[in-house]
């Protein structure tokens, strides 16, 4: 005799509900891995012995590194979200600081990122969508600040791809000189330029302060924040 409907269903969800926390096991475990190894260490074998299986059983998982990565990426993005509508530019400069701690997140979101735009690459979809998002939200985070028009005339809309351009763009060049790049300080210059200020003593507006005379578009900034 078959097992009754609602039986076979409840077992199912179980099944899943398993195999979903498991899964999560294995994104936290190549969390750790990557920020004690990096991007190049974090092999499929040291993150497989890290949660107590073999290679083959990691497989059944992830089947591939990339497909493991992603995952890890959107876990990141996850810890790291704020409600769309919080978002304000000082809690950016928050983020910056926040990566130039976490190198090995960093190195792997570059690293993928970079191979992403080859045809078929199995991050391809994971990173169109995020821009796509990121943007939107960066365009709403400088209409916040700013209005309709940026001191410099530019649109929010304009505007925001140069935004994040300048975050990851930043991020590689940390990444290949550390010593050289200061990424939180070359961030807030860059907000500087967007605020069009920045005189003898070096202010930005960036975090309250007046923009011109008057806060652009009638809008404040707001107070502190982290990531």
């Amino acid at each position: 005799m078959g097992m009754p409907y609602g039986d076979a269903m409840t077992t199912r969800t179980r099944s899943e509900e398993r195999r979903e926390e498991r899964r999560g096991e294995i994104v936290r475990a190549a969390l750790e891995v990557i920020a004690e190894r990096g991007y190049r260490g974090a092999s499929m074998a040291a993150v497989a012995e890290r949660v107590g299986l073999t290679q083959q059983g990691l497989l059944h998982y992830f089947p591939t590194k990339d497909s493991l990565l992603v995952a890890v990426l959107k876990e990141r993005d996850r810890w790291d979200a704020v409600p769309d509508s919080a978002w304000r530019l000082d809690l950016l400069t928050s983020l910056v600081e926040y990566n130039a701690m976490r190198p090995g997140i960093v190195q792997t979101f570059s690293a993928l990122l970079g191979e992403s735009v080859t045809e078929d690459h199995p991050a391809r979809a994971f990173f169109t969508e995020r821009y796509g998002k990121v943007r939107a939200t960066m365009t709403d985070a400088l209409r916040t600040r700013y209005g309709d028009r940026l001191p410099n005339g530019l649109t929010p809309e304009r505007a925001a791809p140069l935004l994040v351009a300048v975050m990851d763009g930043l991020q590689y060049q940390w990444l290949l000189g550390p010593e050289s790049v200061d990424m939180p300080a070359a961030f807030e210059d860059f907000l500087t330029l967007l605020d069009g200020t920045g005189g003898a003593d070096g202010t930005s507006g960036v975090d309250g302060t007046e923009v011109g005379g008057t806060e652009a578009g009638g809008t404040e900034a707001g107070g502190t924040g982290a990531t």
